[in-house]
């Protein structure tokens, strides 16, 4: 069946993408959009958005038209990598590229920007169920090698797997509907312990 999905809000607010949706793709509603971006806010402007998962690729498109300085879209499926280029060209969006690859090889081998970004994971649900383990490995890398204040965020269906989440008590969740957004910031680098030098500079100083 084909859609139409609108983009809310930004340089491209109104354009309409035309997809097919089907019981394995079911694009971000509009309402949990309007909702994500709100929360991240001035997260946004500026930032690389990483739409994985990326189906319909219009969460990453609302990025950039919120001003994400750049979005990569991460899809292994021909068809609907084909809708993205269309869609790409049609708004001339030449900060959006494709990543053409099965998200768990390449959260493998992901170099994370040396910079704050915006990751979006919107796995189709059977994965989450099905390949619980893997998810939940998926995101411990990523949660590794993002740079400090960087934004993880999970957009998922209720499931026991959301329980076992790495820093499960460090995850912001909101629901809508039957969509849960997951929202985790890395924190700071822990300062480096300036240990027994500090101490002993600190017992040399004149009293």
């Amino acid at each position: 069946m084909r859609t139409q999905l609108r983009i809310v809000s930004g340089s491209l607010r109104g354009r309409k993408l035309v997809c097919e949706v089907s019981p394995n793709l079911r694009p971000t509603p509009q309402r949990a959009r309007e909702a994500l971006f709100s929360i991240l806010g001035n997260a946004v402007p500026g930032r690389p958005f990483f739409d994985v998962f990326a189906g319909t690729g219009v969460v990453g498109m609302e990025a950039i038209s919120r001003g994400a300085s750049a979005a990569s879209f991460v899809e292994r499926d021909f068809r609907l990598i084909d809708d993205l280029e269309r869609h790409f060209k049609a708004f001339r969006l030449t900060q959006a590229r494709v990543v053409r690859a099965d998200v768990y090889r390449w959260a493998e081998r992901w170099q994370a920007p040396a910079e704050p970004v915006n990751v979006f994971l919107s796995p189709p649900f059977p994965d989450l169920e099905r390949r619980s383990e893997d998810m939940l490995r998926l995101i411990q890398i990523l949660q590794g090698r993002l740079h400090p204040d960087s934004v993880l965020i999970l957009q998922a269906e209720k499931t026991d797997m959301l329980q076992r989440l790495p820093q499960r008590e460090a995850w912001d969740e909101r629901i809508y509907g039957r969509n849960h957004l997951l929202f985790w910031v890395k924190p700071p680098s822990p300062e480096p312990s300036q240990g027994t030098s500090d101490a002993v500079n600190d017992e040399a100083k004149p009293s």
